[in-house]
């Protein structure tokens, strides 16, 4: 018996994943990723490496596929080291035949981490593309160097869109003492919008990432939503489900905003339909105290060799014909 594969919808997939620490095996002498080596404290190999790649291409290839029936056209990225980890994680099984393409920048962050784009050239073109540098101090009046916000505009479907792809500074030192930084990184949001619209009439924007906060904490609700921008991860944080669990807490860190451009339905454009959280089981720890929570690589120094220590999140559009 033969069954019909079905057909892809108008439906398209625009997705943001945190890999958590995606490195190669290199030791980069500008960059603090010594741990990440064969012989670093975490014990890095090429065979970890090449199951991680394996994994995330699963979990990529599967956001929104239930309901579109075609992989993600948009997927933000953030904790990757490197343009080569990103071409790596393309080549994995999973997606090498998806036609992905990429945009990366190298960031000034001290890890060597950053934030990259990669998209469907078929139905995304991209026009141009920018890392803005976010210039904050710590309270001792030192330099953070952190993650640059990544800028691409292109063509979706032939919609012109802005895509903004964030990784803002951690809690790591305190939530409430590193507040000012998330603060100042969505004002530097706000300025590129800005500049975007005093050269273009009426644009469209799609704002990702890891916030490193809730959709209700100040930095979100405050200071980086605005009238003209939704937030559907609001509905989506509950006591019980979020992107990221820490100390059995759950945290909706991972969240895409949109202007409300895309609740119109205009021919030629896109509306939004939905948004979730990709957390199917297969990406769960499966039993044990950490039941439910990001199946992940590292919890310290102790291999797990899962995924990744978040959940993907994702956003649908339907095109207008």
């Amino acid at each position: 018996m033969f069954f019909k594969k079905k057909s892809a919808t108008n439906l398209y997939t625009v997705g943001f994943y945190n890999i958590e620490n995606l490195f190669d095996l290199r030791n980069d002498p500008d960059t603090l990723d010594d741990d990440f080596t064969p012989e670093g404290a975490l014990h890095w190999t090429k065979k970890r490496y090449r199951k991680k790649l394996y994994k995330l291409g699963k979990a990529i290839s599967g956001i929104g596929y239930k309901t579109s029936q075609r992989a993600p056209v948009l997927i933000g990225l953030a904790e990757v080291e490197n343009k080569q980890v990103v071409e790596a994680l393309l080549e994995s099984r999973h997606l090498k035949n998806k036609g992905y393409d990429l945009v990366h920048y190298d960031s000034p962050d001290e890890r060597g981490i950053d934030t990259a784009l990669i998209y469907q050239p078929r139905h995304f073109k991209v026009v141009s593309s920018e890392a803005v540098p976010l210039l904050i101090d710590n309270t001792n009046g030192q330099r953070d160097y952190t993650r640059d916000i990544l800028h691409v505009t292109g063509l979706l479907n032939d919609q012109r869109i802005h895509l903004l792809v964030n990784h803002w500074p951690s809690r790591r030192d305190g939530e409430e003492d590193t507040a000012y930084k998330r603060i100042a990184a969505a004002g530097l949001v706000h300025e590129i919008m800005d500049r975007v619209r005093q050269e273009e009439e009426a644009p469209t924007f799609i704002i990702m990432g890891d916030f490193n906060d809730n959709p209700f904490s100040k930095s979100i609700k405050e200071h980086l939503l605005s009238p003209d921008l939704y937030n559907p991860m609001e509905k989506l944080h509950t006591h019980d489900r979020g992107s990221a669990n820490y100390n059995f807490k759950w945290n909706l860190f991972d969240q895409i905003l949109f202007s409300r451009d895309f609740f119109e339905e205009k021919k030629g454009t896109h509306s939004f339909a939905h948004a979730d959280v990709f957390d199917k089981r297969f990406l769960k720890e499966w039993s044990g105290r950490f039941k439910g929570t990001p199946f992940r690589t590292y919890a310290g120094r102790r291999y797990f060799g899962g995924y990744s220590d978040h959940f993907p999140v994702y956003i649908q559009l339907k095109l207008n014909v």
